[in-house]
Order: structure tokens, then sequence, then C-alpha cells
């Protein structure tokens, strides 16, 4: 019965896995890389050390995790499909599964809204989010003045891993790639593929002049997607104290789905739910200063708005192996420092006795 969910709260099953994502504590690491698919997961995985195996774990909810070590550092690359539904999965399970820090950057494709090639990368500085206004009469039409698409104040990346990630970018790019790298820009993060990003279907949506009315409105604006907003809002926003996790609540008689978990590498043996507001150091104080989510992200260009370019599988091929390598290079050199960082004994992550640790983590 290790399924059963024992708070309707925030479910978890008896041995503390979280509902949607499947995981519990010691099998994400502090540093993130998250993303759409579960393929450019484990094609971004194929560059972690080969010590310890690679944890893989994949939930019945769709989301892949794959928790190693690159160059000796331990990181998680999560993925996480498409929207802030399950962005929003992402933060909230992983964080609630983690001591210390969490540092996230999102890696994913996007649509372009200036005049850029396809397959630029772009790291933009803040995000806004567009949403239909549900209040709209879309069969009949609104009202005089009133608006089909709403558009939320700009929330802003961590200017570190930001700054952090256009250096990596920078620094990893291969030769024969000249697609530019942009930074500093404004995304839109849309609630829909489709009406909230303006494009034209048989549904009555009015959204003709959606992406002339955004860019006449922030002229920083470049690209378009369905993730980073929710990603750097919940960042932002998050502020914890220490709390009592000794209460327990009354089991539910319904069983949870239960995750997969690749035969090659065992799961974690920490048992305890983490206090996301101490140090797992010993006596597990609180932090000072407390935890913290840092975020940013960096975004592919596949099609262009203004040229209708897509991009192809070759190009998708070239510039998700580069970027992915950064993303990693990026979070990697972020310093976490060691009573910031979650619980190594019993982790997917640990180094046992006999194997080699090819870095020192930072």
């Amino acid at each position: 019965m290790k399924n059963r969910i024992v708070d309707a709260n925030f479910p978890r099953t008896l041995d503390q896995r979280v509902y949607h994502l499947g995981l519990r504590a010691g099998e994400v690491a502090n540093r993130i890389l998250t993303l759409g698919a579960p393929s450019r997961a484990h094609g971004i995985a194929s560059y972690l050390d080969s010590t310890p195996t690679p944890f893989t774990l994949t939930s019945e909810r769709g989301f892949t995790t794959i928790t190693g070590r690159y160059k000796g550092v331990p990181v998680s690359i999560v993925s996480i499909g498409m929207g802030h539904p399950n962005a929003d999965f992402f933060v909230r399970e992983v964080r609630e599964c983690l001591n210390g820090d969490m540092v996230v950057v999102r890696l994913g494709s996007c649509g372009g809204l200036i005049d850029v090639p396809v397959g630029t990368v772009v790291v933009p500085k803040a995000s806004i989010a567009v949403t239909r206004n549900y209040d709209f009469d879309f069969v009949n039409g609104g009202q005089p003045g009133e608006l089909p698409y709403r558009t939320s104040k700009p929330v802003f990346a961590d200017s570190i891993v930001h700054d952090a990630v256009v250096d990596a970018l920078k620094k990893t790019r291969p030769e024969g790639v000249t697609t530019p790298i942009v930074d500093h820009t404004l995304n839109a993060s849309a609630d829909s593929f489709y009406s909230s990003q303006g494009r034209q279907t048989s549904f009555p949506d009015h959204n003709a002049d959606l992406i002339d009315r955004l860019m006449s409105e922030h002229k920083d604006l470049a690209t378009f997607e369905m993730e980073t907003f929710h990603i750097l809002h919940l960042a932002s926003c998050w502020r914890v104290a220490a709390k009592d996790l000794q209460t327990p609540a009354p089991p539910l008689d319904r069983d949870a789905t239960a995750p997969s978990i690749y035969p090659a590498h065992a799961p974690s043996t920490q048992a305890d739910i983490p206090d996301v507001a101490a140090t797992s150091a010993g006596g597990h104080a609180p932090l000072r200063p407390p935890p913290r989510i840092r975020a940013a992200a960096a975004q592919m260009v596949f099609a262009s708005r203004t040229s209708q370019d897509f991009i192809s599988p070759e190009d998708v091929a070239r510039i998700e192996a580069w970027t992915g390598r950064a993303v990693l290079d990026a979070l990697i050199g972020l310093e976490i420092e060691p009573d910031r960082l979650h619980e190594e004994k019993g982790s997917v992550w640990e180094i046992k006795e006999g194997e080699h640790a090819q870095a020192v983590p930072r």
C-alpha cells in the first residue's frame, strides 16, 4: 500500500512521493534544467557523467526526471510537457522535495516575434503572461473597449542566472552555428498555442490584431511560448518559513499512480519529507538567509512569426545539442554554498564507496 495517498492538500504516497512528478527527496537536485519533450531530455542527459549511473523516473502523468552529475556536480533534467499548469506542477512539487536553494533554467522552443532567423537563441530578461479573457463574448463580440486577451505585468528572470546562461551560450557556440544569441528582451507566455498567440483557426478567437497590439505595448517583446512566465512568477514570489512536519494527515482511500523507475539505478533511500526552509546539514537549522528559487530561460526560435519560416530537423538537433550543454555549464558554474544543498547521503547522486567523483560539488 505504499502508493496510498496520505494528504489531499498536497498529495503524497506513503513512501513520500509527490503525486504528479512521482519524485521523493533525494531524486531531484538543486540545479535543474527543465524542458518540454522527453526526447530532448534524454538527448541532453547523454552529457551526464557515467558515475553514478543517471537515475531516470517517468511518472504516469508524463513527467520525466533524469538526475545525475555533470562534470561532478549534481543536476537534474526534468521534462514537463507544455503550458502553465504543467509548469506549476513542476515548480511546486520539486520545491517540496528539496532542501536549500533551487536554481532552474527553462530550455524550450518559441516563436520569434522579431526579425531574426530560425535557430536564434533568445535569453529573455523578463516575461509577461497573455491569457484569454474568458468573460469576453467570443461568439457575438465583446463590449466596446473590452479586450479578448489580457496581459500581465512583467516578471523578471534572476539576473545572475540570466547572465550565466548568456555567457555559457557564447563560450560553447560551435563552429558552423551562425544564428544570433539575443538577450535582455521580453518574452510572452500564452495560455494557448493558438488563440493567445494570434494564430488563426476556425474558432472565433478575435485575435487578428493581437500580435500587433502586444508589439505596440511592449517594444522589447521578442518571443512567444507557454511556460517561462509561470516559472519566473513562482520563483519570484516564493517565500517560506520553517514548519511543523510531524503532524500526520489522515490517509485517503485511494491509490496513487505509480512511477516507472528505470532499473539501472535504485531510487533514493531518503524517507523523510524535507523541511524546505531548513538546511539538510546536521541539526536541520533554519537557513539564513531563507532558501530561494532562482530562475531564467533560454528559448530556441523554431518558428518565425514574421517570415513564417520553420526550423529544419537538422538544425533542431544541432541547436538542442549546443544549448543543452550550455545550460548545464551555466548551472554548474553557479555557486551554491554547501549548507544550501540537499543532503547527498541516500540520494541518487551519492558517490558510493569505491566510486570516483569527477569533481567537487560547488
